[in-house]
């Protein structure tokens, strides 16, 4: 089985007009949003066996914060320009190169693209990814070059904002 994680950066911010897009940062609320996803993966017992990062600064951080919390050196996230201007071929093209060692991998970029190859494996189409939000998707095979034909299951579609509002019924319930 192979396992791909479909990340979206944190929100980043618009607060320096002089930068270019790429070297736009993350803010604050971002990085607290993304905790909510870190914390689902963790409950759900989540490792990856490689990440792979837009090269622009918010992606780049995002990827970093989340590879600290999964215990994943961060010196061996690798950084690819195919993310930043990707599409769902040079996607596919960057999981086909994977070694067959690698069982999992998060990938961590931009919309529109994001969104456009997570609805490649989502039932029910979204019309954009949000920030931070992450798509785990199993495939029925041992080859990262077999996963455009192979058997596939989202396992779980999560955003900071659903996971909010999780929390906060169950606070709710306790508290009745």
């Amino acid at each position: 089985m192979k396992t791909l994680y479909i990340v979206r950066h944190a929100k980043s911010s618009w607060n320096h007009p002089e930068l270019q897009d790429e070297e736009r940062p993350l803010m604050e609320k971002g990085k607290k949003r993304t905790r909510f996803i870190i914390d689902y993966l963790l409950q759900n017992g989540t490792s990856v066996d490689l990440i792979i990062s837009s090269h622009a600064v918010r992606a780049r951080e995002t990827a970093k914060i989340i590879a600290h919390s999964l215990n994943y050196r961060e010196d061996n996230i690798q950084i690819s320009r195919n993310v930043y201007h990707g599409d769902e071929d040079s996607f596919y093209n960057l999981l086909y190169d994977l070694s067959e060692n690698i069982g999992s991998v998060m990938v961590v970029g931009h919309n529109p693209a994001m969104t456009n190859f997570s609805n490649r494996f989502l039932r029910r189409k979204i019309d954009w990814l949000p920030t931070s939000a992450i798509v785990r998707v199993d495939f029925d095979t041992n080859a990262w070059t077999d996963i455009h034909k192979a058997g596939q299951k989202v396992v779980f579609y999560v955003t900071p904002k659903l996971l909010k509002e999780k929390k906060n019924r169950k606070g709710k319930n306790q508290v009745l």
